[in-house]
């Protein structure tokens, strides 16, 4: 038989029907409230590429060097091609079709979910590296269980296994088809605290489809009950602002707008609560292990959609706590102990000593696990950062460097807080709240040790196939291995600046006193770090772009020149070509790294004005022995100028183009980024900014020139959807929002698929 009901599978059936189908089947023969539904089964998927004699082309298609990017698209291409082409064998294609006809009354929607046998497996969970499909109906399902099956061969599933060592041969893919429930509103519920084990559920809730709640795309009300009592302890209302909805005319997922008169009213009534509570402890019960469970409400039922073990308990951790801690996480609940306030630009909780750094000479004293309290953190901070717990600032916003760099080292930031350094003592215990930006007196209890670069990995699901290519901020080497594994495509953007500026002394001084190789070496090894670990994803790196204040506070600053308003003076492409000396050694540590193998690397020059710029700069290019037209190369766009003359910039030769949007915003707008007092009116979707941009795009795609985006605005959603309705090459977003922007770029293009077709 080519399907099998939920109602007839079981946990032990995963051959069968793989991870997801065997523990749907498993919940629904528990008695829990799972939506009806079948599974096409593994065996069926087998059956179907070795009677068409299709598996022995289709599995030497795969056998590719998969650290060769160029060569994983050929092969995940040929595969898709392959099945997608060769037709379903018709008594295949009834027994589903017959099958879905009885599911509801049937005409209804279903959602197509992959079910590898090769999922969740303890020492390779192969997570999200298939596809899923909502809203179906019959006229697509065939093609979308085809979709399923050719998503096995996905590029990021080719390599997963290779690294693995899992025989591509020797794994098969079951597809779920079951009855989509129209969300009313939905989440996910954890039966236990999933960083402490402490006895608790917590409810995330939203309205509308999971999906926004699943990818981060809203921020859901809160619950933390009672295991002990049933009672709500703490139900945070957050504001949400968007929800995921089927559209009723066309049938497709899509994003809608939250009624004013919902978006700060609770989401769950006390009788969902309990219900989830309730169901909550049948599921742990069950499978006697804490579960993560995604839920849905539809006419005032309860459904279970997927419940898989939590993984990030430790061991032995039985989440209890003694009694002075819980008395100072109910203190700190209140809000009685908050310090200072400001902008919760990191997130994550920490507590330390606060260090207040002043001078540059007090970076020595920050120790491992300090809270570092400045005006303003620069980047010859970073070292001191990295030992650092928290970082908390007087000044800056979003866009400031504590806020970049803390982020993309998974440290709690709070930044523009106005007088930290004045309200806070040397050396007082302190907590941070980087997700709620307060500043509070004392030490909470000692949390699971925080893993950055576990942090950032996608969770659910894993690197949507998009056209538009997801890269990823980087500011320093260091945040290397946690940006890569964001599962983004590349680098769109690694400044050299906080190499150099680590080193404590302007470039001049610093080859004055080591020379010329040795400071070629540092930028060798700082940028090789970061090309190692994305390798052979394309690694954008910016040459150095910094302004004179940042230089004045090293060794040899006092020959820097004095500037009213650095941000508009010697930086960029200018001092660079002003002082080539420095700049011919940044390319030559290029030349060296390309000649080391490192041909994913590109080079950019930051705030170019005019084509005269980048000729000079091509040129330079040259006689350190880099060949622009064999090596890609491209420019900032970062003055409205450079927008306005971007024809005359493609004409010299660039490659690409790439928005930093903070610095056009604020040359377009003549706001200071980093100004608490004007930071109301710093806006990246500014009307005047978005046309500079779509124009730059638009006059690039009839020239052949790529473009890019990696200011901060690029993690923004609608910043994401009039990118890529306008054509936009590739999107860099920060770090922590790598997922997000997946997630965004993968529904904007399905729009525009499907306006095309109407």
């Amino acid at each position: 038989m080519a399907v099998v009901w939920l109602d007839d599978v079981r946990a032990d059936d995963l051959d069968l029907v793989g991870g997801k189908g065997a523990s749907l089947g498993e919940l629904t023969g528990a008695g829990l409230p799972v939506p009806p539904g079948f599974v096409v089964t593994a065996s069926t998927y087998r059956a179907f590429i070795e009677d068409a004699g299709i598996d022995d082309e289709l599995f030497a298609a795969v056998e590719v060097d998969h650290e060769d990017s160029a060569a994983l698209q050929a092969a995940h291409e040929a595969a898709h091609d392959l099945i997608m082409e060769t037709p379903m064998p018709d008594d295949v294609r009834e027994e589903i079709l017959d099958a879905y006809r009885s599911v509801g009354e049937g005409d209804a929607f279903v959602a197509v979910r992959s079910s590898a046998t090769a999922e969740d497996l303890p020492d390779a969970s192969f997570a999200g590296q298939q596809e899923t499909f909502l809203n179906i109906t019959e006229e697509d399902l065939l093609d979308r269980v085809k979709e399923c099956w050719a998503s096995l061969f996905s590029e990021r599933a080719i390599y997963y296994r290779n690294r693995k060592g899992f025989p591509h041969d020797k794994v098969d893919i079951a597809v779920v088809v079951q009855q989509m429930v129209d969300a009313e509103k939905s989440g996910v519920m954890f039966t236990r605290h999933p960083s402490t084990g402490k006895k608790e559920i917590i409810i995330e809730a939203a309205w509308g489809l999971g999906e926004a709640v699943v990818s981060g795309t809203v921020s859901p009300d809160n619950y933390v009950i009672s295991r002990e009592t049933g009672e709500v302890e703490t139900a945070t209302i957050a504001d949400k602002k968007t929800m995921c909805v089927r559209d009723e005319e066309t049938g497709e997922t899509v994003m809608r707008d939250v009624p004013n008169d919902h978006r700060h009213e609770r989401v769950l009534t006390d009788d969902e609560v309990s219900r989830l509570l309730e169901l909550g402890e049948l599921v742990e019960d069950h499978y006697e292990t804490p579960q993560d469970v995604e839920w849905a409400v539809y006419d005032g039922e309860v459904y279970m959609l997927q419940s898989r073990p939590i993984t990030t308990i430790a061991e032995g951790d039985d989440g209890e706590e003694d009694e002075s801690d819980s008395g100072r996480s109910r203190a700190a609940a209140t809000g009685d102990d908050v310090l200072i306030r400001g902008l919760g630009a990191s997130p994550g909780i920490a507590s330390g000593r606060a260090r207040i750094v002043t001078k540059l000479d007090h970076l020595d004293q920050v120790a491992e696990g300090d809270i570092i309290v400045t005006e303003m953190t620069m980047p010859d901070m970073v070292p001191a950062m990295k030992r650092a717990a928290g970082i908390v600032t007087d000044e800056g916003g979003m866009t400031s460097h504590a806020a970049i760099v803390s982020r993309e080292l998974g440290v709690p930031a709070v930044v523009g807080t106005g007088d930290g350094t004045k309200t806070l003592e040397d050396g007082e215990v302190v907590t941070i709240d980087g997700d709620k930006g307060t500043v509070r007196e004392g030490e909470e209890p000692e949390e699971k040790q925080r893993q950055p670069v576990e942090e950032a990995r996608p969770k659910t699901p894993v690197k949507p196939m998009t056209a538009t290519e997801v890269k990823v901020n980087v500011s320093i080497p260091e945040a290397a291995e946690r940006a890569a594994a964001t599962g983004a495509d590349g680098v769109g953007l690694l400044r050299i600046e906080h190499m150099v500026l680590t080193l404590g002394k302007t470039p001049e001084r610093f080859i004055e006193q080591n020379g010329e190789r040795a400071y070629v070496d540092e930028i060798v090894s700082g940028v090789r770090e970061a090309a190692e670990e994305f390798y052979p994803r394309p690694v954008r790196v910016r040459t150095l772009d910094a302004p004179t204040d940042e230089f004045r506070q090293l060794e040899g600053g006092e020959n820097e020149p004095r500037e009213h308003n650095p941000m508009l003076g010697y930086r960029g492409i200018r001092r660079g070509l002003d002082n080539p000396s420095v700049f011919r050694l940044e390319l030559q540590a290029f030349r060296r790294l390309f000649d080391m193998g490192y041909d994913n690397l590109e080079v950019m020059f930051p705030l170019v004005n005019d084509a005269e710029d980048v000729l000079r700069a091509k040129e330079h290019m040259r006689e350190a022995g880099i060949d622009p037209e064999k090596r890609e190369w491209g420019v900032m766009i970062e003055t409205p100028a450079a927008a306005l003359c971007i024809e005359e910039l493609a004409d010299a030769g660039i490659d690409f183009a790439s928005f930093g949007t903070n610095d056009l915003t604020q040359y377009t707008l003549a706001v200071d980024r980093n100004n608490e007092h004007v930071a109301d009116i710093y806006d990246e979707l500014h009307p005047a900014v978005l046309k500079l941009i779509g124009d730059t795009i638009e006059t690039c795609r009839e020239v052949g020139v790529k473009t890019s985006i990696c200011g901060q605005a690029g993690s923004k959603p609608k910043m994401v959807q009039f990118l890529v309705d306008k054509g936009v090459s590739s999107i860099s977003a920060n770090i922590d929002a790598v997922r997000d922007v997946q997630h965004e770029v993968k529904r904007v293009e399905q729009r525009l698929l499907l306006d095309s077709v109407r």
